[in-house]
This record gives C-alpha cells, sequence and structure tokens, in this order.
C-alpha cells in the first residue's frame, strides 16, 4: 500500500504536485497495491497531550516494542481518547509498504501540520523497517550540498534523522525542487533559470 501525505498550507503548491506525480506513478505500477491519502494541512492531525505522554510513558516502562500490544497502555478515559487518535494514523502507516511525504521547507524545518502528525504515531523504540518513505519537498532556496545554505537545512536532515533515529528506517528517497522563491524574489530573479531547471529534474524524478 502507498500511503500519501501532503503537508503544504497551499492548495496548488510544488510538493503536493511532486508527490501528486510520484503517487500517480507508483498507483500505475501496483495498481492491486492500495492507497490511502491524507491531506494534513486541509484535515489537520490535533497535537500531542497529556494522555498521549501517559501512553508513551507505559509503553517505554513496560518494555513494549511490539506495535500490536501498544494497546495493553490504554488504561483511562482520557488514554482511550488520545488512542482514539492514534490509533487509526498509526494503522496506515503498519499497512503501508511506501510512506509519501510531500511537504516545503517552512522556516528552514518542516509545517507543524507534519510534525503533529509524526508526533502522534512515534512511540519509544518502535521499528518500521522494511518500508520506505519517500518525501517530495519544494524549497525558496537552495539548500543541497556545497550551497551557502546548507547548513540551515533543518528539513531534509531532520527527517532522515527522524526516520533512522526512531523508525530504524533508511530507505528513503527526497525529491527535492529548489529556488522557489525566484518566480517572486525580486532578488532571486536571476536565479529563475536555476529553479526551472531543479523542478523539471524534480518532476521527472517523481514520474521515474
Amino acid at each position: 500500500m502507498l500511503l500519501h501525505l501532503d503537508a503544504s498550507a497551499r492548495r496548488a503548491s510544488f510538493s503536493r504536485r511532486l508527490s501528486g506525480v510520484y503517487a500517480e506513478t507508483w498507483r500505475a505500477a501496483h495498481p492491486e497495491a492500495g492507497y490511502v491519502y491524507r491531506d494534513l494541512a486541509a484535515q489537520p492531525v490535533p497535537h500531542i497531550g497529556e494522555a498521549w505522554t501517559e501512553l508513551c510513558d507505559h509503553i517505554l516502562e513496560h518494555e513494549i516494542t511490539d506495535i500490536s500490544r501498544y494497546r495493553e497502555a490504554v488504561r483511562t478515559p482520557a488514554r482511550r481518547q488520545a488512542w482514539a487518535v492514534v490509533e487509526p494514523l498509526l494503522d496506515e502507516v503498519i499497512a503501508a509498504e511506501v510512506i509519501l511525504i510531500g511537504t516545503p521547507m517552512y522556516n528552514y524545518s518542516i509545517p507543524s501540520a507534519l510534525k503533529a502528525w509524526l508526533d502522534q504515531i512515534t512511540f519509544p523504540k518502535m521499528s518500521l523497517e522494511g518500508r520506505s518513505f519517500v518525501v517530495t519537498s519544494a524549497r525558496g532556496g537552495a539548500y543541497g550540498p556545497g550551497t551557502p545554505r546548507e547548513p540551515y537545512d533543518h528539513q531534509e536532515r531532520y527527517l532522515r534523522d527522524f526516520f533512522k533515529g526512531h523508525f530504524r528506517v533508511t530507505d528513503v528517497r527526497f525529491i527535492n525542487a529548489e529556488l522557489v522563491n525566484a518566480r517572486l524574489d525580486p532578488a532571486l530573479a536571476h536565479l529563475r533559470d536555476r529553479h526551472e531547471e531543479s523542478l523539471a529534474a524534480a518532476l521527472k524524478e517523481a514520474a521515474r
């Protein structure tokens, strides 16, 4: 199954365009595999609350590493409400072979809508080994290796660290369209061609 998430606040965003192309290609290649879509911006996942932390503490204290046993932590009405949010999100992740995330870079990092989803599905010492993550992103500037703003990239680096550190997943692919702000910012107008090249390359990669 392909789990497809979009996190951009813009309805017509480059990250959504790229994730849409990838999803269309993947679904054509795997017509029987199943597909689930979530728009994290249009229908945001709530931020975690105290009851979620209680679920987390119980799982940690009782050394529960089997995701199917997480429900054992549901001991109070408040935890039951928290679990009602977590369970469908986690079920989608468990069922997926590939998790596709379309996300912009906001303020050098990821949108809060995506962070809220990550928080809800992440528990101590869990493993999602065997799954793949694909991230299609749009970034206002250039943050690739060797660029002046490379040290400010807390989007790709954060997500790679998150997937490896929390989920034990290293099969991660990023498809980035850079210099999007060159379409609007007069100070970046001279980089418009480089943006168009980056976008074309990203669309080609997503389609492949």
